[in-house]
């Protein structure tokens, strides 16, 4: 990656640009006193009636984020309202369609940034943790991901049927893709814009994070678990229901195993054209397991 971490120029404390101006080539966004970065990061939010939950939510975020996005699921709430007295510079984006896949779709496609995040609305994400992603991949890596079991991670809003479910599917993923991963169903990550012409999102879902997850091994990106504590949701039910979701997820994960052995087939077929016997011919590209980042401790 061209983008580095660089000395910030200034010790004051960051403040947050317009949305509407990008960070010009060649000058840096401060971070904090003494770091700062080029690349404009914008974060993604997907609502319906967490109008409540907002308030804890934008003030977590960092100052020096590009843009937020916020994507609203018809809510009869005050969510727009909130959002925009909260962050007068969000862009709220109407969402069409249903579910949190189909939302986070529509959001990413009215990004402007060259980072994307992905946070919920339900006040379970600690914003600051956004500099910990950003770090990660203006190091190298394509698609950092939130793990609340890698050394440093944690959940407070787990059940253990949940936890269980997450750990076996995660197993599943591992052993049938050859990744790494240490949490499968985690909906805090971030990556670069490219990823998404690479990964060609298509469900609607809670499933769509297990599906990303998936795609980026396929696709051969550069993975990194960064290490993340989830809260309780602050306000109202989660929509979430384990039995129905994790269904759905093996689903996921059976489609993309099934959509895999069926390309290899035809990488392996003869065509008519042939003459003689044809070799085995190799994949697209290397995958590179995720590997989990182990913080120092302090």
């Amino acid at each position: 990656m061209s983008s580095v971490l660089q000395p910030a120029s200034t010790g004051n404390e960051p403040s947050r640009e317009p949305s509407s101006d990008p960070t010009p080539a060649g000058k840096y966004r401060p971070v904090s006193s003494h770091l700062a970065i080029a690349p404009p990061v914008s974060v993604v939010i997907p609502a319906m009636n967490e109008a409540e939950n907002l308030p804890y939510v934008f003030k977590t975020l960092p100052d020096w984020v590009h843009e937020v996005v916020l994507v609203d699921g018809n809510s009869t709430d005050d969510t727009v309202e909130v959002a925009r007295e909260l962050w007068p510079d969000v862009k709220v984006v109407e969402q069409r369609g249903k579910g949190k896949g189909d939302a986070l779709i529509t959001g990413f496609e009215a990004c402007t940034g060259d980072i994307i995040v992905m946070v919920d609305a339900d006040g379970s994400a600690d914003g600051q943790e956004i500099v910990s992603y950003v770090s990660a991949l203006v190091s190298g890596a394509d698609f950092a991901k939130g793990s609340r079991f890698a050394n440093g991670g944690g959940t407070d809003d787990m059940t253990f049927i949940r936890k269980l479910g997450n750990r076996a599917l995660c197993a599943v993923v591992n052993r049938k893709f050859g990744a790494r991963y240490t949490d499968l169903c985690y909906g805090y990550n971030a990556f670069w814009r490219h990823c998404l012409d690479k990964i060609d999102l298509d469900c609607t879902g809670f499933e769509v994070e297990t599906l990303m997850n998936i795609r980026v091994v396929k696709a051969g990106l550069k993975v990194q678990e960064i290490p993340s504590h989830e809260y309780l949701r602050i306000h109202g039910v989660s929509n979430l229901r384990a039995v129905r979701d994790g269904l759905r997820v093996l689903r996921v994960i059976l489609d993309e195993r099934s959509n895999r052995r069926a390309l290899r087939s035809r990488t392996h077929a003869p065509t008519l054209a042939s003459v003689g016997p044809v070799g085995p011919v190799g994949p697209a590209g290397p995958v590179v397991p995720a590997v989990p980042v182990r913080r120092k401790a302090s």
